[in-house]
């Protein structure tokens, strides 16, 4: 670096330092605190700071750069789930036939009741085909034939099993199937 009038060096030997006020060819004077003026060359002394670097420091810095330099960076806090509400299956099938057509106009139970049957089946195989482990079918109360009806389908699987699904949650017209991975189907 380049020492210049003006800037704060320091002696690399001895415990001297100073302000520069002339800078000769090959030797350069400085002014102690104390006032004493002392002569020496180029490579006894080192910068420790400059007029023109403080300078630049405090006017030339981008302050929004320093700002984010500052900026302390918090982690997103993670939703802690509860041990219970892990296990809870994520994937509902509603066999209410109101969800299943936009109109019953024209169907006999028989039909109602088939519609109702292909879904589950259909949509147990998907879940067999995406390893999905657990799953709701949702039957309603009523007469509990489509209850019997699905619990017949679902008997007919090695790889499942099924239970009334959590009261709570919902209620009594509900079954939760367990699939389980590495049984053939």
């Amino acid at each position: 670096m380049k020492i210049k009038v003006g800037d704060l060096v320091e002696t690399i030997d001895d415990n001297v330092s100073g302000v520069v006020i002339r800078v000769l060819e090959e030797s350069i004077i400085l002014e102690t605190t104390d006032g004493f003026e002392f002569q020496f060359d180029k490579s006894e002394l080192m910068v420790t700071s400059s007029k023109n670097n403080l300078d630049s420091v405090i006017y030339d810095e981008d302050i929004e750069l320093v700002k984010k330099e500052k900026e302390v960076t918090r982690r997103n806090p993670s939703i802690a789930v509860k041990p219970k509400e892990r296990h809870v299956p994520k994937f509902e099938v509603d066999l209410h036939i109101h969800h299943l057509t936009d109109s019953t106009k024209g169907m006999t139970n028989f039909d109602m009741l088939n519609l109702q049957l292909d879904t589950a089946r259909q949509q147990l195989e998907f879940a067999i085909r995406k390893r999905i482990p657990k799953m709701v079918f949702i039957h309603g109360v009523g007469e509990g034939v489509l209850r019997q009806e699905l619990e017949t389908l679902l008997g007919r699987y090695n790889n499942v099993q099924f239970y009334d699904a959590d009261y709570k949650t919902y209620g009594i017209g509900a079954t939760e199937v367990r699939i389980l991975q590495n049984i053939q189907p």
